[in-house]
């Protein structure tokens, strides 16, 4: 992290898809009592609906309007603050109605209604940088988010498409993108992804999140993003590149060098 920098480290962390409630209410609970301790501004992360499975039969999610029922009881019972996606402009503001940070996917961040959409909410608002997008072009979605009367923006990175079924990880993007004048999140699980590259599903290799959480500190970021789960290979959505619960301190601990 850059030298001087005293704001509290934003962990962004909960499982992938909005599962089992249980799940995910013990994701929120343990993952805020780990940032607590040591020092972190915590965001629960789960989503309502995954629109960009691979196969058309793989799990999405409860829906909007469970799914936003569900955010709110964890908001509620854990005492959290909450980030989720949307997927159409028109859902934004019904989402800010729960969420504290609305997040735009990657495939969806050169979109210009779901930035604008996003921005007229007044909520903060995670923009995953795509894995066809440079660091230097984000500065044209921080640029609509603004023209567009938002406040609060964090962009995050999560590596690149490199040939076909892996991501990489330029981490010159982290420097450009803060240049951009926002925090900048990395997201330790999905850039270990292989997009596609599992059976009707993405794969990914899970070794390496810890590493690349590390580097990322290192060259200097506002925020870590982890999805964790208590049982990865039970899980409806990236399994593979969850953290498993009980591994999550560690994990953590180990990216802060």
């Amino acid at each position: 992290m850059d030298e001087g920098k005293k704001e509290a480290l934003i962990v962004i962390a909960g499982p992938c898809v909005l599962d089992a409630y249980e799940d995910a209410l013990q994701c929120a609970v343990v993952c805020r009592d780990v940032c607590e301790r040591l020092g972190f501004e915590y965001y629960f992360k789960a989503s309502w609906d995954k629109a960009n499975r691979t196969s058309i039969s793989s799990y999405r999610g409860p829906g909007l309007t469970v799914g936003l029922d569900l955010l709110a009881q964890v908001k509620s019972e854990a005492g959290v603050s909450v980030l989720t996606d949307f997927h159409t402009p028109h859902q934004a503001a019904r989402v800010a109605g729960v969420a504290d940070v609305l997040q735009v996917p990657a495939f969806l961040c050169r979109q210009t209604d779901m930035i604008a959409a996003a921005a007229r909410t007044g909520c903060i608002v995670n923009v995953k940088k795509g894995q066809f997008v440079s660091g230097a072009d984000m500065g044209h979605v921080v640029a609509k988010f603004h023209e567009s009367g938002g406040k609060r923006l964090w962009l995050t990175e999560r590596g690149n498409f490199y040939g076909y079924g892996d991501l990489v990880v330029d981490f010159r993007n982290i420097r450009i993108m803060r240049g951009h004048g926002v925090p900048v999140i990395f997201d330790a699980t999905h850039s270990v992804q292989k997009p596609g590259a599992g059976v009707g599903c993405s794969g990914a290799d899970a070794r390496f999140i810890g590493d690349l959480g590390r580097a990322a500190v290192a060259v200097g970021v506002d925020g870590l993003f982890f999805e964790v789960h208590p049982r990865p290979e039970d899980a409806k959505c990236d399994g593979p590149n969850s953290v498993r619960l009980e591994d999550f301190e560690k994990v953590l601990t180990y990216c802060l060098g």
